[in-house]
Order: C-alpha cells, then sequence, then structure tokens
C-alpha cells in the first residue's frame, strides 16, 4: 500500500504487518480509510480516498459502503461524499474516558496554564506524530489553536522529542529509521536536534523545541513513563516565541513542568 501523503501520520504498519499470517488485511485498509479525514476537513469521495490510500477505487467503494453500514461513515446524497459517523466518536470518547491519567493530570496541568500563561497538554504517539489527548490552556486571547485531538510531529516538536528520549534505545533505533525515510533530506538537521533531546533530556529533565517545529513556537517537553507497563507519554508547555522567550522557558518554566510531572506520577502510582 502507498504511503498516504499525510506528514504528520506517514507511517505505514502494512509494509512491516502485510505479510504476518494473523493480520487481517480487510480490517486495516478499513481502518486506513478512517484515518484518511483529516482535521477540520468532513467530506471526502471514493476517489479522494483511494488517493489517499493508495487503494483500488472499487476496494475503497466496498469499505465505505461497509463502514457506512456500520455507522462509522455517513453517506451524504447532496455531495455524493462521506463524513464520519458517530460511531467513531464513541471510539474515541471510549478510548479518552479510560486513560486515567486525564483526570489526574488535568487540574494540574490547568494550574500550571494559569500561572505561565501558556498551553499545556499530554500527548501520545501516531504512528509519526504525537496527538494531543488533553490540552490547558490560559484564559488568554493569544495561544495556539491546538486541542484534543491535534496531530504535531514526533521529530521536531518537544512533545515528540521527549517521547523519543524516553524509549529504549532498542526502539527508539527503528523509529528513528522509520523517521530518517520520510524526513528526507531534512534529515540530518532533524537527527541533530533529536540527539540533542535525548542528552537535554539525561542532563536536564526536559527537551527543548526552539523554534524547530515552528519558527514562531518555543516550547519544553517531558516524557512520562507509566510504572505499570503502560505506553509512554508526554507532557509539554510552550507558546508563540513573542510571549514566552527560550530564557523564562528554561529557567522559570520548566522546573514547574517537572514538578508537575512528578506530582501527577505520586498521584497515579503512589501507595
Amino acid at each position: 500500500m502507498r504511503k498516504r501523503e499525510d506528514s504528520l501520520v506517514a507511517d505505514d504498519p502494512m509494509a512491516d504487518d502485510g505479510k504476518d499470517p494473523r493480520f487481517v488485511t480487510a480490517l486495516a485498509r478499513g481502518l486506513e480509510l478512517l484515518r484518511a479525514f483529516r482535521r477540520n476537513e468532513s467530506l471526502l469521495g471514493n476517489l479522494e480516498l483511494a488517493q489517499r490510500t493508495g487503494l483500488p477505487k472499487p476496494t475503497v467503494s466496498r469499505l465505505t459502503y461497509t463502514l457506512a453500514k456500520l455507522g462509522y461513515l455517513v453517506y451524504e446524497q447532496t455531495t455524493g461524499k462521506y463524513r464520519l459517523g458517530t460511531s467513531v466518536l464513541a471510539l474515541g470518547y471510549a478510548s479518552l474516558s479510560g486513560m486515567g491519567i486525564r483526570q489526574v493530570a488535568r487540574p494540574l496541568m490547568q494550574e500550571l496554564a494559569d500561572r505561565t500563561g501558556l498551553a499545556v497538554a499530554l500527548g501520545g504517539r501516531d504512528r509519526l506524530s504525537m496527538i494531543y489527548l488533553e490540552c490547558c490552556k490560559a484564559n488568554s486571547p493569544i495561544t495556539l489553536s491546538l486541542d484534543v485531538g491535534s496531530h504535531i510531529k514526533l521529530s521536531t516538536t518537544s512533545m515528540g522529542r521527549a517521547y523519543l528520549a524516553a524509549l529504549p534505545e532498542a526502539e527508539r533505533a527503528p523509529l528513528m529509521a522509520k523517521l530518517e525515510e520520510h524526513e528526507g533530506e531534512r534529515w540530518p538537521e532533524i537527527r541533530d536536534g533529536i540527539e540533542r533531546a535525548v542528552e537535554d533530556y539525561r542532563t536536564r529533565g526536559y527537551c527543548r523545541s526552539i523554534g524547530a517545529w515552528k519558527s514562531e513556537v518555543h516550547a519544553i517537553g517531558i516524557p512520562f513513563v507509566p510504572r505499570d507497563g503502560s505506553p509512554i507519554l508526554a507532557f509539554n508547555c510552550g507558546g508563540p516565541g513573542f510571549l514566552v522567550d527560550p530564557k523564562t522557558l528554561e529557567e522559570e518554566h520548566a522546573p514547574r513542568l517537572v514538578a508537575m510531572v512528578r506530582r501527577i506520577d505520586a498521584a497515579l502510582f503512589s501507595g
């Protein structure tokens, strides 16, 4: 299957699992179809879905028909296109509600956002991106336009770098190889940034992204490694560069973010 033309979620599990006898290809194709819908984009037709997934149009037609029957897609007669159905929303809310860390973290995240005037978020990895699972913002008219469900890059953001820094080398190496393939000629610069982030986490306890993801965005990130063996998550704190300079971010806000993550860990796993 051709990789999706999406810079945030370009990793292709079919390439690794397509020959696994336990791997259900039809199910994987249906899920890939649902992933073709992007944020702030409601309607897609069979042709557009075929182009994004690399699947033959007849296959896409059968999949969209089946997914519509199950409520995961809704067909609109006036446009001849599909939008995501409420069944997809139900799965998303079920997943979020099952994450106990969100209930514990949210009040502490909001406290930090109010104190710093910046956005504070919790995220997990989604292929070659990080997806926001929770986000708290200060009561300010100027903030980053990101919320729960937003995707950001794994390779250049403070949250993504924090996630990479916490991975064991045996897990980080193959992921770095996929990032190298995806990033192309930009990889040497991006790799250097990730390697500095790994060293920063070892020596400072947090990772930085000063204009690396977007030139006007400054942020710091810290991984969260659950003691129960659950997948690694990461927190970040940041905002537009005109609101926070790197020195303030590192000297004042980084210690607060570190302390917040420690409080969350203690609340979840103490006793």
